[in-house]
């Protein structure tokens, strides 16, 4: 009896670590559906859209990432006056096709927004269903942390292209895509 016991625990222990595990790579392929699907909703659950917006911004607006402190209005009051009317205009509309439900599948499939090829949308069945599941391209992981997952996609046509997808973990199951980091190429 206390040998069966025991190897219950441990097999509820595995079954955890298991899925522990796997709910970044869920996460990652519950994405990709959502984006199949154009499921608004979902997405909205699986991607923190202000975190991502933010980490694009840096990286297709340079100029909006500052190293060292702006002079104040008493050293340049015209640059003062320009930084604060630039910081107060919305964010550059080449940030917005990158959020959509398109731009986030094609970034997941390791495209750039616009130039993927168009993606097989399933028509119900179980092997349509069964195909979309494993079909790539499928990340690669370059860091696994317990709030932290780094998964890297490879363009299928250009292998030296990747884009790297940080998932934050939001609670024990819960994974949210925070930031993208887009390959040299597409910036």
């Amino acid at each position: 009896m206390r040998n069966n016991l025991f190897r219950l625990v441990l097999l509820a222990l595995a079954l955890f670590a298991i899925a522990f595990v796997a709910a970044p790579f869920y996460s990652y392929r519950a994405l990709r559906a959502a984006t199949v699907a154009e499921d608004v909703q979902a997405m909205s659950q699986l991607v923190d859209f202000p975190a991502v917006r933010k980490s694009l911004a840096g990286q297709l607006d340079p100029d909006t990432t500052r190293t060292a402190e702006p002079p104040t209005i008493w050293q340049d009051p015209i640059g003062a006056i320009k930084r604060a009317w630039k910081d107060v205009a919305p964010q550059p509309p080449k940030i917005d096709r990158y959020v959509t439900v398109a731009g986030l599948g094609d970034i997941l499939r390791g495209y750039a927004p616009g130039t993927a090829p168009p993606e097989a949308k399933p028509d119900g069945s179980f092997m349509s269903g069964a195909r979309g599941l494993v079909s790539g391209p499928w990340p690669g992981v370059t860091y696994f942390g317990l709030e932290r997952v780094r998964l890297a996609v490879k363009r299928p046509n250009a292998p030296e292209k990747i884009t790297t997808l940080t998932f934050e973990r939001r609670s024990l199951f819960v994974w949210k895509l925070v930031h993208v980091q887009l390959p040299d190429g597409d910036r």
